[in-house]
């Protein structure tokens, strides 16, 4: 595994900064144990998962290039969890607009289009009256208010509101979600306030029951995390696709767009202008910040804030004019924690002036007239060019049932698909039809192939060979069976996360040759007792060191991995799943190989690791010269359970272990007890289109480890 000259410089310099490092019997312990009896690992992943309750803080890179790396990824991210990656196609909308009625200095339309054959977005326009010519334009996203665009708070609350000076009258009390696309209409904006998933017109797919609690006819199960359809991803689709009704109309000039919204609108605002380019300029209201990221499923995917948060998902954006509101809510300490980083961010760019943030904490949760006007103002600067204060005026309210777009002429389309079942058929077989077209024929579209699915997969896992590598402990040193044997316990240096590994080196070795051992038992496999395997003495006879892993639950790493019962992502939507979680300590395993000096590094999965071992081998590219793994006869598709330790959001979307074992290519690799798995036909366009089909060795029947460590040596 490594030189003891490179163990034993190592642990004198670890011997300043660590207490003393203890031996143990053979007895006391098994011979690959790293830790003592009752000691515990410290590794952050073996507390409570993370939820959304958490703390999220922006640390911000130090340089701009190193910011547009970690923005590329994360956009990737917010992409691959909303199902937005790649983009779906955008099929015609066939929008109706009808219903023209003029107001004081602006008119109103009815709306709605299909976003997806057989969903149907709904809203209504806001236009500015006079000559036609090109204006900006603004979406409008109404958040969790009851009945969205439709809402009337009632006329205590409004009475309420004027008392605390929030409000100047009672009409904008009663209507503030009114307010925002009168006034933008009036300035000269073109405002199209859209409904969630739901809510006013847009009801044929449900939102959530009460208490965030997803609606059984809806997404959150196992086989929609798997292909990653959420009702927050469908929803940052209409947002897409709203954007794509508003740049289409004669009087928008497509190059001045933006997006507002509060609440869980302002969860909209902030994650369109992370996956589209097309905004000019956005304010997320009472959203961002490094608390509370959002309470509702519509605000929630697996994948999405694994490592990173609102305020970083806010700081994609940038350098373009962003500003934000905050109250005394989950916002309230924006002003200190948060838009400081965001701040120093933009200073990168040299666009300071380009972010914004106020706080009005004598006011709780809300988009008042306060934060409104600051909203205008900010639009009229950015995107009419107008650098001045805009006081919202008066207007009369207009009653719900004349905004709803449906009425005896215009009634609802009798293709709407009105349950979620079907919607997420037709979606799927969209999704299925998208990836089939990437499938690799020659070289140029074996790279977009290997761009797409290893981008994706990189998401899915949330990690990469990393480059900086930490001894936690050891290393430990001792003779089983009459092999020299290293233990220790590594980490990256960038996370607080540890894996115990356990590492044979053959009689004189140079460092030449590593096999990273993947097992379910985890690294006692290495041992039948206190006697070496017979494949573990196969691979030291032929030269090969062997270092073996505990990964995340396995061994000395076993570890509680409660899944939220009430909606999963909560739980795969801020942590790595256990699968990942396992990749992740595979692929540190494989940079200290190479951290060592190992000019050839080959891979093992046995039993039911051999997948593992696969999505490691897909991440790690050249760093693995050969892989063996025995795919157990498993399918991403046969995972049904939330908390299955196989589970993987957006597997299935992704092609399995077919499209990631495809990505492989051309490295050489050996799979067996593929019966029943579906990895035939693309792994073998792959390397044909690699013009490598002879390092793809596939057989259906289990291998017996002695013929699999031979093949590895061979």
């Amino acid at each position: 595994m490594f030189t003891r000259r490179e163990f034993v410089a190592t642990g004198a310099a670890l011997a300043a900064t660590s207490r003393p490092v203890v031996l143990f019997a053979a007895d006391e312990v098994p011979v690959t144990n790293v830790y003592a009896a009752g000691e515990k690992p410290k590794d952050y992943r073996h507390g409570k998962p993370k939820d959304l309750n958490g703390y999220f803080p922006f640390a911000v890179p130090k340089t701009k290039e190193d910011w547009e790396h970690r923005r590329q990824k994360v956009r990737e991210q917010i992409r691959v969890a909303t199902g937005l990656w790649p983009m779906p196609e955008k099929t015609p909308m066939n929008a109706v607009v009808h219903g023209k009625v003029e107001k004081d200095g602006y008119s109103i339309e009815k709306v709605y289009f299909a976003s997806t054959p057989g969903h149907y977005v709904c809203g209504n326009l806001y236009r500015p009256l006079g000559p036609m010519s090109k204006r900006p334009g603004v979406l409008f996203a109404h958040g969790h208010w009851d009945n969205g665009r439709f809402h009337d708070d009632g006329e205590e609350a409004a009475k309420a509101s004027v008392k605390s000076k929030a409000e100047s009258d009672l009409d904008r009390g009663r209507f503030f979600m009114q307010a925002i696309p009168v006034t933008l209409a009036r300035m000269g904006i073109v405002c199209f306030q859209y409904d969630m998933v739901g809510y006013a017109d847009s009801t044929a797919i449900p939102h959530v029951l009460r208490g965030g609690v997803p609606h059984p006819n809806g997404f959150a199960d196992s086989a929609a995390d798997l292909r990653l359809q959420s009702l927050m991803g469908l929803q940052t689709w209409n947002s897409v696709r709203s954007l794509d009704f508003l740049e289409s109309l004669p009087d928008v000039d497509p190059k001045n767009l933006g997006i507002t919204g509060a609440s869980g609108g302002g969860t909209q605002t902030f994650i369109l202008a992370a996956v589209d380019d097309r905004l000019a300029s956005v304010f997320p209201a009472v959203m961002v910040s490094t608390a509370m990221q959002g309470g509702c499923p519509c605000e929630n995917c697996s994948l999405l804030r694994v490592n990173t948060g609102n305020v970083e998902i806010a700081a994609t954006f940038a350098p373009k004019p962003m500003a934000l509101s905050a109250a005394r809510d989950w916002t309230q300490e924006i002003m200190t924690k948060g838009f400081p980083e965001l701040k120093q961010l933009y200073a990168l760019y040299g666009a300071e002036q380009n972010v914004a943030a106020r706080a009005w904490l004598e006011y709780g949760h809300n988009y008042n007239q306060h934060s409104r006007e600051f909203m205008y103002a900010w639009f009229s600067r950015h995107l009419l060019g107008k650098p001045e204060k805009v006081a919202e005026k008066p207007f009369p309210p207009t009653l719900p049932k004349d905004l709803s777009v449906f009425d005896a002429a215009h009634p609802r389309p009798s293709d709407e698909l009105r349950d979620a079942k079907a919607l997420r058929e037709k979606m799927g077989a969209a999704s299925d039809e998208q990836m089939a077209k990437l499938a690799p024929t020659n070289a140029e579209s074996l790279k977009e192939f290997k761009r797409v699915i290893g981008s994706a997969l990189r998401a899915m896992t949330n990690t990469e060979l990393p480059k900086e590598i930490a001894i936690r402990k050891g290393p430990l040193e001792s003779k089983p069976d009459g092999v020299t044997m290293h233990r220790a316990v590594l980490g990256r240096k960038d996370e607080a996360d540890a894996v115990a590994t356990a590492g044979v080196v053959p009689k004189d070795f140079k460092g030449e040759k590593v096999v990273v051992w993947v097992h379910p038992n985890g690294k006692s496999s290495l041992f039948n007792g206190a006697k070496l395997t017979p494949a573990a003495r196969t691979l030291l006879d032929a030269g090969c060191a062997v270092v073996a892993l505990d990964p995340f639950g396995i061994g000395e790493m076993a570890a509680q991995f409660p899944v939220n019962k009430t909606f999963a992502a909560f739980t795969y939507g801020y942590n790595r799943s256990v699968l990942a979680n396992r990749v992740h300590d595979i692929l540190t395993v494989i940079a200290f190989t190479k951290f060592l000096g190992a000019k050839t590094t080959h891979l093992v999965g046995w039993g039911e690791a051999g997948p593992w071992a696969v999505l490691a081998k897909a991440l790690a590219g050249d760093a693995i010269d050969r892989l063996a793994a025995d795919l157990n006869q498993f399918r991403f598709d046969s995972v049904k359970a939330e908390n299955d330790p196989m589970m993987l959001p957006g597997a299935v979307k992704y092609g399995g272990l077919a499209a990631f074992l495809a990505v492989a290519a051309p490295g050489e690799v050996l799979t067996h007890n593929h019966a029943g798995t579906m990895t035939g036909r693309l792994p073998r366009a792959a390397y044909a289109a690699a013009e490598a089909e002879s390092k793809l060795t596939r057989d259906p029947k289990k291998w017996d480890d002695a013929k699999v460590a031979q093949w590895l040596v061979k």
